[in-house]
């Protein structure tokens, strides 16, 4: 029983040390989005779904909820931004390629149409977050209009 006692303080003591270490919070401008939104032309609908379900781990703008200052769930988190930024970063927008564009809408619009975006994992504690059948549409509707702006945009030899 001792045995058990001083494993439990060690991993408590463990615990509350682990809280003063983090790891770097993703918390840039709002800024970083305006040249993506330009290039896109997002609906009005659309933006406000963007805003609620995808720019919290597809930008440089976090919105952290409480439970983010917990260790080990913040480096969870940490980890989901910083992979939901290397599939698709709206952050930099301009920096890409019209023909990178056009293919991260091509994803865009497969993980939508698969209901694969938003990750499960988001929406357990994002519920506002979740999308319904009518926002999907208007999502995909858009990214399509997207692809054939690309599609049209003279490419550089």
């Amino acid at each position: 029983m001792k045995r058990i006692k001083k494993i439990l303080l060690l991993l408590l003591v463990v615990f509350v040390i682990a809280q003063f270490f983090g790891p770097e919070r993703n918390e840039g401008e709002l800024t970083s989005i305006i040249a993506f939104e330009a290039d896109t032309n997002p609906p009005e609908d659309v933006k406000l779904i963007l805003k609620t379900s995808c720019y919290d781990c597809h930008s440089d703008v976090t919105k952290y909820p409480w439970y983010n200052k917990i260790t080990p769930v913040n480096y969870w988190l940490a980890s989901h931004v910083n992979d939901g930024k290397k599939h698709f970063n709206v952050s930099g927008w301009e920096a890409n390629s019209v023909k990178r564009k056009d293919h991260k809408f091509e994803e865009l619009i497969e993980m939508v149409e698969e209901k694969e975006m938003p990750l499960p994992s988001y929406t357990w504690t994002h519920t506002e977050a979740k999308l319904t059948d009518a926002q999907m549409e208007s999502v995909i509707n858009w990214a399509k209009n997207v692809r054939v702006k690309y599609s049209l945009t003279p490419k550089p030899e």
